[in-house]
């Protein structure tokens, strides 16, 4: 297969996200890396969305839609979408967020041409349109993650294969479920950069309650222990 038509399996999650969801299939649908499969997968929303994602699926054949009959949370609804994807590389996309157009194709690039096995990129806040501190530009990625996360989960490519050979994302983690895995990865020696380039746009207007905050840290503060977390949700 030539190297530009590797396929690459977009993977999107939402849940109850009709006002913003539009905006994030959009961008995906906008990417000029054309070889793109698009999963998306409705975790049992109770407003408009998966009526939403729905009308796009029936104009785009490359969007395929699921939906659970329950709630299962992100992480094993993104396990989900691995096994249903047939793609050489697999592309997060947050329900929330959107690409730049040039974004899959950037990253795409860097893993077909170099021994990269997964890559994020650098972004913005909207709507202030603020550069986000990447601290692994300030420390060593490796040191970074030892007190926050630089890699930003939705603008993450990961090779299909090393996705497989650690099981894909640790279903015992609610929360933090892309440090696990991004740990797991490292562990493992594979190879990973952050492109120092502003390809995503990310939506900071979501305020979580302190409670979820706690429950975030603590669900991080297990991944970088190797621990099993034993928060009853």
């Amino acid at each position: 297969m030539d190297k530009n038509t590797k396929k690459v399996s977009v993977l999107m999650s939402t849940h109850n996200s009709e006002s913003n969801v539009a905006i994030s299939i959009d961008s995906i649908l906008q990417q000029s890396y054309k070889n793109i499969e698009f999963l998306i997968i409705d975790d049992c929303s109770t407003d408009n969305t998966f009526e939403i994602i729905k009308e796009y699926s029936k104009n785009y054949q490359k969007i395929k839609v699921f939906r659970n009959k329950i709630n299962i949370g992100l992480t094993k609804s993104l396990n989900l979408l691995i096994s249903k994807s047939s793609g050489d590389f697999i592309a997060r996309q947050d329900d929330d967020d959107a690409s730049y157009p040039e974004r899959i194709k950037t990253q795409v690039d860097i893993l077909q041409n170099s021994n990269i096995d997964f890559c994020s990129t650098r972004a913005l806040t909207d709507p202030q349109k603020r550069k986000i501190p990447g601290v692994s530009f300030y420390f060593p990625i490796k040191v970074a993650l030892k007190f926050k996360n630089p890699f930003i989960h939705g603008s993450l490519v990961f090779r299909k294969e090393i996705l497989d050979s650690v099981g894909g994302y640790d279903e015992d983690f609610y929360y933090s479920q892309d440090l696990k895995l991004i740990l797991n990865l490292i562990q493992k020696g594979y190879n990973y950069k952050i492109i120092n380039k502003v390809l995503y746009n990310l939506n900071t207007l979501n305020n979580i309650s302190e409670k979820k905050f706690k429950e975030q840290r603590y669900y991080a503060d297990c991944a970088r222990k190797g621990v099993k977390p034993n928060l009853v949700l």
